[in-house]
């Protein structure tokens, strides 16, 4: 007998049409393990009504969820324009700083480019949509670019720059304010935007850590220099979490990057006990429409099997008219999807790690699948053990007792993760399976066998150490 619930998890994306504390528990109850507060549009205010929401429906429901902030970053984008403008190939353009549109092909923009770019670099507009070539800095504020593709711009459209080395500027002074607001709320994780490198990461945890915040960082990759040669491994082993971010990294990179940076992104957080989270389109029809397409379907499948451990709505739920519809969904893939195929291995990547706490995870998933147990359960601190555990990715839940809520909202993210608030002790997890057990969640079969992982010293980060098999009557 198995226990029957979604091992890889469900992010959700907040926005108008889930803005509601009706909503918010409607969409939880649905299936939502976290929300995303995607900065780019997110106010501060909107921010104070919406925590609560998601704490009051959390506790009602009576499981931990998390809160993701995903900071802007420098997102750049052209400004205002008095209407949209054609452009064909060979035009010259000039992209200027505190400009206005002069109706041509004088465009502003919302970031000072001319202090990063470089003559002959790729510039493109529109996500995408015009590519140009720098041609030009002109001055202190102005580049010009020559256009290699016939298109429209219109206002307030991204611009991507692959090649562009930001030489680690890429926190601006609205992300700045944004992590010191939610540094001073119940915020779970921060998604840095537009990562390039480990120092990226390692200069936001110190501002976090300024600030007193105890929440994980989670690498967003989507730019080229952040998949570049052995820099990935780098940026998953400084973040606590990584996010594919796959609308901005197939302009960055090319759509046909994507798939492979995914999956060796997986992998190698699996390699080294880092959550990982695929983004972007993965239900995009739901937006308008109340079925998912085949490809679609198809997608979600494909990320499960890989190995992820959450799986993101974007538009799906801050824009869409089937919020409820698509996590319903989503959920409905996941449970079909590890019901009847496995995940897939990664016994050459994993069998390099050499720590104890990871050589005890790995043993207490095989003594699992020996014993028949029906969860695995870890007395957990900060999270670390369970997050270890869920990276050898068992098909049966990690049932984790901490005595802090945040790591258990963290660890609403984490593959195959019921985490629960109880107080340190040397039989924490024995008795919370007990509960567990009276409760009905292993079902009406008895006795039924648990395998519990914990240390010596209860609450001591760090200190696992010991395996237990409990048989419970």
């Amino acid at each position: 007998m198995s226990v029957l619930f979604k091992r890889t998890k469900i992010l959700a994306s907040v926005g108008p049409p889930i803005n509601s504390p009706e909503m918010i528990e409607q969409i939880l109850n649905a299936g939502v393990n976290g929300f995303r507060l995607n900065f780019s549009h997110a106010k501060h205010e909107e921010c104070d009504q919406i925590i609560p929401w998601i704490r009051a429906a959390s506790e009602k429901k009576g499981k931990p969820v998390a809160i993701l902030q995903d900071l802007q970053g420098p997102k750049i984008r052209l400004g205002d324009l008095q209407h949209d403008v054609e452009v064909h190939e060979g035009d010259e353009l000039t992209l200027a700083y505190e400009t206005e549109h002069d109706g041509d092909k004088l465009l502003p923009v919302q970031y000072n480019l001319a202090e990063k770019v470089k003559e002959g670099e790729p510039l493109y507009l529109f996500d995408g949509k015009v590519r140009t070539t720098v041609i030009a800095v002109r001055d202190s504020t102005t580049i010009a670019v020559r256009v290699e593709n016939d298109g429209v711009l219109s206002s307030r459209k991204g611009i991507n720059l692959p090649d562009t080395d930001f030489g680690g500027d890429i926190l601006t002074q609205k992300d700045l304010e944004d992590i010191e607001y939610g540094a001073g709320k119940d915020i779970d994780y921060v998604a840095l935007s537009f990562v390039q490198s480990a120092d990226d990461i390692n200069n936001l945890r110190q501002i976090l850590l300024s600030y007193g915040s105890t929440a994980q960082i989670v690498a967003k990759i989507e730019t080229k220099a952040a998949i570049k040669g052995d820099e990935l491994e780098k940026i998953v082993l400084a973040s606590d979490g990584v996010m594919v971010a796959r609308g901005d990294l197939a302009v960055e990179a090319g759509a046909e990057v994507v798939p492979i940076a995914q999956r060796k992104i997986i992998a190698l957080c699996r390699k080294h006990g880092r959550l990982s989270i695929v983004a972007t389109q993965m239900m995009a029809s739901m937006v308008d429409s109340p079925e998912p397409t085949r490809a679609e379907v198809s997608d979600v499948a494909s990320a499960v099997v890989q190995g992820a451990d959450t799986v993101m709505l974007s538009d799906e739920t801050a824009n869409g008219r089937y919020p409820v519809q698509a996590v319903a969904a989503m959920k409905k893939v996941i449970l079909y999807t590890q019901e009847h195929t496995v995940v897939a291995p990664l016994t050459d990547i994993l069998k390099g790690k050499k720590s104890t706490r990871d050589a005890i995870s790995a043993a207490a998933v095989s003594l699992a699948g020996q014993v028949g147990a029906i969860a695995i359960i870890a007395e957990t601190k900060s999270g670390g053990t369970a997050a270890n555990i869920a990276a050898h990715r068992p098909d049966l839940p990690i049932i984790s007792a901490t005595s802090e809520s945040r790591a258990a909202q963290q660890l609403a993210l984490s593959y195959a993760n019921k985490s629960y608030v109880r107080p340190d002790g040397d039989r924490a997890g024995l008795d919370l399976a007990k509960e567990l057990k009276a409760k009905g969640f292993f079902g009406d079969e008895s006795p039924v066998t648990v395998v519990i992982v914990s240390g010596r010293q209860p609450g001591l980060i760090g200190g696992t150490d010991t395996i237990r098999v409990r048989v419970l009557e």
